[in-house]
C-alpha cells in the first residue's frame, strides 16, 4: 500500500500491529505509545518528513479514546489530574510545533534531540525503580479514586489505603516545560510527564495512566490542529499529518490502549516500571547508533 503524503510504501497490517503491540504495553503506564511509533515511523518505514510529528499527533487523537474510556469505566481516570496538566501543556505544545517546524526540519538534528529526550526519560524512570509502591487493592479488587479537594492550590485525593497531595501551581509549571518538548517531539506530552508524576510527585502509577492519556489526548488534538493550519504556508515542506498512515496506526493503537488499560491492573507497578524503562533504554540506544552511523 502506498501512502502519497508520506511517500512510503508498506503493508496495512504492518502499522496496525506496530501500534496495537506498542500501545497495549505503554497504555499501561500512561504513554499512547506515540514516543516509540515515531521513531518505528521514521527509522523502520522510512517518514522523515516534519509531517511524521502532525502524524503522530492525530494518532493520539484517533487512538487514546480507547485507554481513556477503559480507565473512566473502571474509576481510575483522574479528570483533575489530567485538566491541570492539558492546560499548563497546552501553550507549550504550540510553541514546541514551531520550533520543529523552523529549527529542527533536519533529520539528523531531530533524531539527536529525540535520543537525548529519551535518555532524560529513562534516567527518571529507572531512579524511581527502588521506590516502594503503595497498596493499590482495596477489599479483594482495584481501588477506585476520590477526589477530595481541587482548587487552584492542591490537588487531593485518595486511592486505596493512601492519600496523595499535588501542588496544582507547581504541576502546572512543570507541565508547560513539557508540553514545548513533546511539541517539539510530535507528542502529546505524556510519555514525559508520566515518569515525572511517578518519580518526582510520588503518585501511584495506577492513577496517573487514565490522567496523562486524557492529557494527551488534548494537546494532540491542539498539535495537529496547528500543523495542519501551518501547512499551507510552507509548500516546500511536507507539514500535514497522512491521514491514511495515521488511520492505520490508530486502529491498532484504539486496541492496544483499551486492552492495555483492561489488563493494567493484573500487572504489579514495578514490573509496569520495568517495561518501560526496557523499552525507553532499547529505542535510545538504536537512535545514538543510528546518528552515529550517519
Amino acid at each position: 500500500m502506498f501512502f502519497p503524503v508520506s511517500g512510503i510504501e508498506c503493508h496495512p497490517l504492518v502499522p496496525v500491529l506496530a501500534a496495537m503491540g506498542i500501545s497495549f504495553v505503554t497504555s499501561m503506564g500512561g504513554l499512547s505509545g506515540a514516543f516509540l511509533l515515531l521513531p518505528f515511523q521514521m527509522s523502520f518505514l522510512g517518514y522523515t518528513s516534519p509531517g511524521v510529528s502532525a502524524t503522530n499527533h492525530l494518532f493520539n487523537v484517533l487512538a487514546c479514546p480507547g485507554g481513556i474510556v477503559r480507565y473512566a469505566r473502571e474509576g481510575r481516570l483522574l479528570w483533575p489530574l489530567a485538566l491541570t496538566v492539558a492546560v499548563g501543556t497546552l501553550p507549550g505544545i504550540v510553541l514546541g510545533s514551531l520550533i520543529r517546524v523552523y529549527w529542527l526540519p533536519d533529520e539528523s538534528r531531530f533524531k539527536v534531540f529525540a535520543g537525548l529526550l529519551l535518555l532524560w526519560i529513562f534516567w527518571r524512570m529507572f531512579r524511581d525503580l527502588r521506590r516502594p509502591a503503595a497498596p493499590a487493592r482495596k477489599g479483594g479488587g482495584m481501588a477506585r479514586i476520590h477526589v477530595e479537594r481541587w482548587d487552584r492550590s492542591r490537588l487531593v485525593f485518595t486511592f486505596g489505603e493512601a492519600r496523595h497531595s499535588v501542588s496544582c501551581p507547581r504541576l502546572a509549571v512543570l507541565s508547560l516545560g513539557i508540553g514545548l518538548a513533546g511539541g517539539i517531539y510530535g507528542i502529546g506530552g505524556g510519555a514525559i510527564i508520566a515518569p515525572f508524576l511517578v518519580s518526582v510527585f510520588h503518585l501511584p502509577i495506577y492513577t496517573v495512566a487514565g490522567a496523562t492519556l486524557a492529557a494527551t489526548f488534548v494537546n494532540a488534538l491542539a498539535g495537529v490542529l496547528f500543523y495542519i493550519a501551518i501547512s499551507p504556508l510552507y509548500p516546500d515542506l511536507s507539514i500535514a499529518p497522512d491521514w491514511g498512515m495515521a488511520l492505520l496506526l490508530s486502529l491498532g493503537g484504539l486496541l492496544g490502549m483499551y486492552f492495555g488499560a483492561k489488563f493494567q491492573k493484573c500487572i504489579s507497578p514495578v514490573l509496569l516500571k520495568w517495561m518501560l524503562v526496557v523499552i525507553l533504554f532499547g529505542t535510545v540506544i538504536a537512535y545514538f547508533v543510528e546518528f552515529v552511523r550517519g
